[in-house]
């Protein structure tokens, strides 16, 4: 009989790595002794921690103590267990609780460190998606809803839904994104305003509570866990499966932009299309800005009509473009030319200023991917991103526009990236939810999605936030940012306001240690 010197070498390791346990030390210099009987894949190197430490938003470097890749939910159940002070895993301890905190991470696209976790544990939950069974992705036999693991990818759920002829409803912009992610703060894009955001597209969860309960929720079944969960900013637990709802898949979009030099049509258009009710409607609609202070992009439109858009802002300084689309396959063909013929003739918009592409139904929601590969070309991907985005109510969107794009983004020596600008409607989303949004019918949505990359120095698109903020505080304007990151407890009840009373009391209720999501800054 030969040995492999190699072999043996590796078994020795393997042998001294189950009998050591994993010590991590945390930036406040508290050792967090994780016993080996917890039998956790925990991960301390340079590399690991780096990554764990940064976020899409590019401002903050937050290192964790360690990393968690975790190959079943049980495993970030027992972290959670003993970080409460459950020492059934480890006799000899005499601490009263380890005390560590935890933060589940995604695709990292937070912006100011929210999916942090200083010197604690960062679960990082694409492990769970890639050893999950038998799929990261399982559409039920009927087509009606996918169970799916949290840490996929919300473009994964699409391409597995669309094998089987089936879609969820509503999406975020960019599909790159954890499905747990987003249902952790709300997941918003151009269909909300007909079927809400995703976190009103979920049938079931299930959830590792702060205390290390493993919690199937729903509407019916212990309804205080799903509700707080959804928009909950991870707050009361760790989604680990959501039961997303699925409708018939169209194939193709009739994809439109239609340009306004006025903003009154514009909001007005806008509005009278979210209040429609019948076949004729859009599947889909947003706005955005285009300003001859910033980089004017008119690669949508065609390439003979390219340099008279160029024109038309740098005549009115700024144009607003209403982006909207149309799903259809072969049974709803017929009435397509009804839907563009209706909105030909009864928008206010400039007139043959209106253009229209037809595109597969797959690359039509995932068309921000093609816009992150001519970043990542030129270097400007990987940038801080000092994004602001808020609702704001429809009463005082004209005082907003006025002072804040016309007053403030309009007057900048030069902006940069996207500024969106679109109405949704309230009663698409479920107030029993965590989510917060303006108290009236119709809100709009407003992301100043800014990079500092090139010649924009970040400290200058914050004091930008910081006047438009000041603004809105000064005016009167009762804005509910999104994605937000308040860093004062006054401020997290403001933000709540009327919920914040069940929300400080769902912490208590799944996490009294206040052990997750550090990076919110909610309850440090």
């Amino acid at each position: 009989m030969t040995t492999n010197p190699s072999f043996s070498i590796i078994a020795l390791m393997t042998l001294l790595m189950c009998l050591t346990p994993t010590l991590i030390k945390s930036e406040e210099g508290i050792d967090v002794l994780l016993p080996i009987s917890l039998n956790l894949t925990v991960l301390t190197d340079p590399f690991s921690i780096s990554a764990a430490s940064r976020d899409f938003g590019n401002i903050t470097d937050v290192n964790p103590g360690a990393v968690l890749c975790p190959s079943t939910p049980a495993e970030v159940a027992r972290l959670l267990r003993f970080a409460n002070g459950d020492f059934s895993y480890d006799s000899e301890s005499t601490t009263s609780s380890p005390g560590f905190k935890v933060a589940a991470r995604g695709q990292g696209h937070s912006l100011r460190g929210q999916a942090s976790a200083p010197g604690g544990v960062v679960v990082n939950m694409t492990c769970l998606a890639k050893t999950a069974t038998p799929a990261a992705v399982v559409v039920s036999t009927h087509g009606t809803y996918a169970d799916v693991a949290a840490g996929a990818m919300w473009v994964e759920v699409l391409e597995a839904a669309l094998a089987r002829g089936v879609s969820p409803v509503t999406f975020t912009d960019y599909l790159y994104l954890s499905v747990g992610g987003t249902l952790s703060n709300a997941g918003i894009g151009g269909q909300v305003f007909r079927h809400g955001p995703q976190i009103s597209n979920v049938h079931e969860l299930d959830v590792i509570t702060g205390k290390g309960g493993m919690v199937t929720c729903s509407p019916k079944l212990n309804p205080e866990l799903f509700y707080g969960v959804l928009g909950g900013l991870g707050q009361f637990g760790i989604i680990t499966r959501a039961r997303i709802a699925l409708d018939h898949a169209p194939t193709r979009v009739k994809w439109l932009r239609i340009l306004y030099s006025d903003f009154s049509a514009f909001t007005r258009d806008q509005e009278r299309l979210i209040s429609m009710a019948n076949d004729l409607r859009v599947d889909f609609l947003e706005g955005q800005l285009m300003m001859s202070n910033g980089i004017v992009d008119t690669s949508f439109f065609p390439l003979s009509d390219q340099t008279r858009v160029a024109s038309l802002v740098n005549e009115h300084r700024i144009i607003y473009v209403l982006e909207v689309a149309k799903y259809y396959d072969t049974t709803t063909l017929p009435i397509i030319d009804q839907v563009i013929d209706t909105l030909t003739r009864t928008l206010g918009f400039t007139s043959e200023f209106m253009f229209m592409q037809d595109v597969p139904y797959f690359d039509f929601l995932n068309r921000v991917r093609n816009e992150e590969d001519k970043l990542r070309s030129i270097g400007l991907w990987e940038v801080p991103h000092p994004w602001l985005n808020m609702f704001v109510p429809k009463s005082r969107v004209l005082d907003f526009h006025e002072g804040v794009i016309k007053g403030l983004l309009l007057n900048q020596t030069a902006t940069s990236g996207v500024t969106l600008f679109y109405p949704t409607n309230r009663n698409k989303w479920n107030n029993l939810m965590s989510a917060m949004i303006p108290n009236e019918d119709v809100f709009y949505v407003v992301g100043f999605l800014q990079s500092a990359g090139g010649s924009h120095n970040f400290e200058e698109l914050e004091s930008l936030n910081d006047r438009i903020i000041n603004f809105c505080n000064n005016s009167g304007i009762k804005i509910k940012e999104y994605l937000m990151h308040y860093t004062k407890k006054e401020d997290w009840i403001k933000h709540f306001g009327p919920k914040w009373s069940d929300f400080s009391r769902r912490k208590m209720m799944f996490d009294p240690e206040k052990l997750l999501s550090p990076g919110q800054d909610i309850f440090n």
